[in-house]
């Protein structure tokens, strides 16, 4: 139980329902406060409909009943298995699950690394098994989870320009390309990659992608070894690129950038799809979450343990964020206290 019976009233109202308009009004007028602010009516951004349930938004990544299983796995084990699913124009896709569940998997056959030994992969329509790496590569861009990995050249503007090289880019263009970049991040051309911070070095390998111009972006664990500031300027630049276009795929451990970033989550264990929607519903989908041995965002998991107390009722039902929760609070009557 949250509230005393104090404010117990206000909070719980009629059962299955939000803080009444009441209690709402009530509390913003003792705040001194203007306006009343129903959360379950506060836009956020992954309330707009999915750009996967739009109807003539083509598919620039699909599987079709595909699986894959390593050489030398024991009996032939499968890491993804009759994997089907859709990834649309312009969306921001984030994939998640335990370890082992074959995210990464499921991202190295999207970007034509590895080839289905079952069903069929496709870019743009058309099966991976049919292009080869230059055309995957020009169409589809991967960030490693490691950098180090992806890092290969002695100074950042030749680590900017290696794509374009081997992709056939005329060099007048790729040099345009690379100062442009060197002005947008801010990078030291001559520096030497491996002298950089990690975060930095992250910056570095998500700019040599970028380079390319790639249709798609497939991002294997962008935020892994990053501190909190590094994180965002990370996530920054990739909700930039896709508000520009780029169809953004994601993997990732982190729920709260998840939920904060993506505008679809898809939820695997075990090599299949447990969930697939927008990221609040795949959240408080309890058995999903059991499935892929996941924890929600934290304030989604705070409501919806508030919301179990009967004294609630429905006023936290709908709590995604700090801000929602604030409001409800605020609308039941909290004030600000000094906590020592």
């Amino acid at each position: 139980m949250l509230f005393g019976k104090k404010n117990q009233k206000a909070v719980a109202g009629e059962p299955n329902s939000a803080p009444s308009k009441t209690a709402r009004e009530h509390a913003a007028r003792k705040r001194g406060g203007d306006s009343i602010v129903d959360v379950t009516a506060v836009p956020r951004e992954d309330a707009s409909e999915p750009v996967s349930a739009r109807v003539g938004v083509p598919a620039v990544l699909e599987c079709r009943g595909a699986s894959f299983a390593y050489d030398g796995a024991a009996d032939g084990a499968q890491v993804v298995r009759d994997l089907s699913l859709a990834v649309r124009k312009g969306e921001f896709v984030a994939i998640v699950g335990s370890n082992g569940a074959g995210k990464t998997t499921t991202s190295k056959l999207l970007n034509g690394l590895l080839k289905p030994s079952a069903g069929e992969v496709l870019v743009d329509g058309v099966p991976t098994v049919q292009l080869r790496t230059s055309e995957l590569a020009r169409r589809v861009g991967m960030l490693f989870q490691n950098p180090d990995r992806q890092i290969c050249q002695n100074t950042v503007a030749d680590e900017l320009a290696f794509s374009l090289r081997v992709t056939g880019v005329d060099p007048d263009e790729a040099a345009r390309r690379v100062n442009a970049l060197v002005d947008e991040f801010g990078f030291d051309a001559q520096a030497a990659p491996y002298l950089l911070s990690r975060g930095e070095r992250q910056m570095l390998a998500l700019a040599s992608v970028i380079a390319a111009e790639p249709e798609v972006l497939i991002l294997d664990e962008p935020t892994c070894g990053l501190d909190y500031r590094e994180c965002m300027d990370v996530m920054a630049r990739v909700k930039e690129l896709n508000k520009r276009g780029t169809t953004v795929v994601m993997i990732t451990h982190d729920m709260e950038v998840a939920f904060d970033f993506a505008r679809r989550v898809i939820a695997m264990a075990d090599g299949r799809v447990v969930a697939d929607g927008a990221p609040e519903t795949v959240f408080r989908n309890a058995a999903a979450m059991e499935a892929a041995s996941l924890v929600p965002p934290q304030m989604i998991e705070l409501s919806l343990r508030l919301a179990r107390e009967p004294e609630n009722g429905r006023a936290f039902a709908h709590v995604a964020t700090a801000y929602e929760m604030v409001q409800v609070l605020g609308a039941a009557g909290f004030r600000k206290r000094k906590v020592s």
